[in-house]
């Protein structure tokens, strides 16, 4: 029986609100999650279990509790509820199974179970943070394994999108063609030059999200 493939999605989120590892790591401090509660207890907070590998960094209401390889274990209460970005992500049902930090960033490893849900957990940590770049998309099942890309259609105008969208339901892109510039350009009631510019630019912008990184 083949299971029900998800996706393992790797996230950078830049300047994320109420983290306070990442306030850690904007020195030149890096550390990852050994473990965390994963609701807030009766008081409200949520515990978490630190390793950092510069204890000069660490503010001193992280209580440190031994060595740990190179670097340190801390343990630290937080408030919960708080809308830091593991909190919005497993918000979606998405376990959180890694927590990195370096440079000020956090680098979080979850799952989602389609692209569909993976979407609203991005938009949803970009509403509280700065930047949230996808580093790396991985779809499994049974059978195969396979890198995805998310491509957000909000990169492009209303009018790239019409002319991608037009120019695809005429076979513009099939192999071999069933419609020429030329016919794309008079369905959309523009020149067969404007056409090309706005295909060119739709095209640039994907390429440039399929090809990052």
């Amino acid at each position: 029986m083949t299971s029900a493939a998800g996706i393992r999605a790797e996230l950078k989120v830049t300047g994320p609100d109420g983290c306070p590892v990442a306030t850690v790591s904007e020195g030149d401090t890096s550390g990852y999650a050994l473990s965390r509660s994963m609701a807030p207890n009766e008081g409200g907070s949520v515990v978490e279990e630190f390793v950092f590998d510069d204890d000069d960094e660490v503010p001193e209401e992280m209580e440190r509790l031994f060595e740990y390889g190179d670097g340190s274990v801390y343990r630290f209460d937080r408030e919960g509820g708080i809308g830091c970005p593991c909190e919005r992500v497993e918000a979606f049902d998405c376990p959180v199974v890694d927590v990195q930090t370096r440079d000020g960033a956090l680098f979080l490893t979850f799952h989602a179970p389609d692209v569909e849900t993976l979407r609203d957990v991005v938009a949803s940590l970009r509403e509280s943070s700065g930047a949230v770049d996808v580093r790396r998309l991985l779809q499994s099942s049974a059978d195969e394994s396979r890198d995805l890309v998310l491509v957000e259609r909000g990169q492009l105008t209303d009018r790239q999108r019409e002319v991608l969208e037009t120019a695809h339901e005429m076979g513009y892109f099939d192999h071999p063609r069933r419609a020429n510039k030329g016919e794309v350009a008079t369905e959309l009631g523009i020149t067969t030059s404007t056409f090309s510019e706005h295909l060119a630019m739709a095209q640039k912008k994907l390429m440039g999200a399929i090809l990052q990184g």
